[in-house]
């Protein structure tokens, strides 16, 4: 039985997506190299810039906590200071990624269930002058909340900081221009709304902030600079590249070109999105979110109070019935998360909650 999966990465992918990985393909093969090329311009394209205008792809092995913690580890330089803004666990990953890499560095906090805003932004940066990075999550998917980034970028480009942005779960499946937003460092993955298969990640970097990294690198593997400038000089990896997912990847990007882009994409997860939210609310399900702040690319749905709930057994009868969805990952509340992202479409959550109907019975 082919499982479906319901989670933020890895995702359900095409049949001709896992097809693209059944030719061995040699890291140095010309091949090979036009992939890697065509990948990095694409992603530019994607993010609504280029090379031309002044930004650089940089592709890292690795999942997608690498491709941050090589942009955090790189660019934040040893008399700079970084600033992280935290709603969920994954800007706590951050926090740990700057402890760990002795990075100076402060942190403002906000609940799980409310965004970053840009006042409060705005006026942590005036209080605290020596910041001069700032670094947020746009899809925080502890909760499946959206943070305002744009808004965000805004206050970053108005006081002069270096912004970098944790898109993981949203890059490809939201429409988004990192110029108009003032992302200066984008990072995301090769298994998320692109729909290719885990193995690296990606920075979309602005070549200015980019360059000030050499020699700054705290890690020899993770190394952004040095990555890049590999990249650039002759094509190729610094180390073993993931050869077979880069080229699953690249048949990814077509097929997300075929669909009609990423505003395609977004409209499909959005009815996704949509269908979920009412075929649970039927059968009793609250979200852990208010609807404003909620984004569609993954949703935690609270425990049931009313009827006797195992998310164990309720998991494991899922998976049985060929439906992987994810346990939450709240600090205050029992919830589990169903994403909508992948080669999942309308027919398939009407089935999910179907299925969801036959256990809760």
């Amino acid at each position: 039985m082919q499982k479906l999966l319901f989670t933020p990465g890895p995702l359900s992918t095409s049949k001709t997506v896992k097809e693209a990985m059944l030719q061995d393909m040699g890291s140095r093969d010309h091949a090979f190299l036009l992939a890697v090329k065509e990948i990095r311009d694409g992603l530019l394209t994607l993010a609504g810039v280029s090379k031309e205008q002044g930004y650089e792809c940089v592709i890292v092995q690795g999942s997608g906590t690498f491709g941050v913690e090589s942009v955090v580890g790189s660019v934040v330089g040893a008399s700079d200071t970084l600033a992280i803004l935290v709603n969920g666990a994954y800007g706590e990953r951050i926090v740990k990624m700057a402890k760990i890499n002795r990075i100076n560095h402060l942190v403002h906090r906000f609940e799980e269930d409310e965004i970053v805003t840009p006042e409060a932004t705005e006026k942590f940066l005036e209080e605290n002058p020596a910041i001069t990075h700032v670094a947020c999550i746009h899809s925080e998917t502890t909760t499946g909340l959206f943070n305002p980034i744009e808004a965000i970028g805004a206050v970053c480009k108005a006081q002069n900081k270096v912004f970098i942005v944790d898109a993981m779960s949203s890059f490809g499946g939201v429409e988004m221009d990192m110029q108009q937003m003032h992302i200066d460092f984008l990072v995301s993955s090769s298994n998320k709304c692109i729909e290719g298969v885990p193995g690296f990640s990606f920075a979309l970097c602005k070549r200015t902030e980019l360059e000030k990294a050499k020699g700054q690198g705290r890690s020899l593997s993770l190394d952004l600079y040095d990555q890049w400038n590999g990249l650039e000089s002759n094509g190729q990896f610094r180390f073993t590249p993931p050869t077979l997912s880069i080229m699953a990847f690249r048949q990814a990007m077509k097929e997300l070109e075929t669909e009609g882009g990423v505003s395609a994409r977004q409209a499909r997860y959005q009815a996704n999105k949509k269908l979920l939210d009412e075929g649970m609310a039927a059968l009793g399900f609250r979200q852990y979110l208010q609807p404003e702040i909620q984004g569609h690319i993954i949703t935690s749905f609270l425990y049931p109070t009313h009827i006797p709930f195992n998310f164990e057994h309720f998991y494991n009868q899922l998976n049985d019935r060929g439906f992987v969805i994810y346990p939450g990952k709240l600090s205050k509340a029992d919830a589990f998360r169903i994403g909508n992202i992948g080669q999942i479409f309308p027919d398939d959550i009407k089935r999910l909650v179907t299925a969801v109907k036959e256990v809760l019975q």
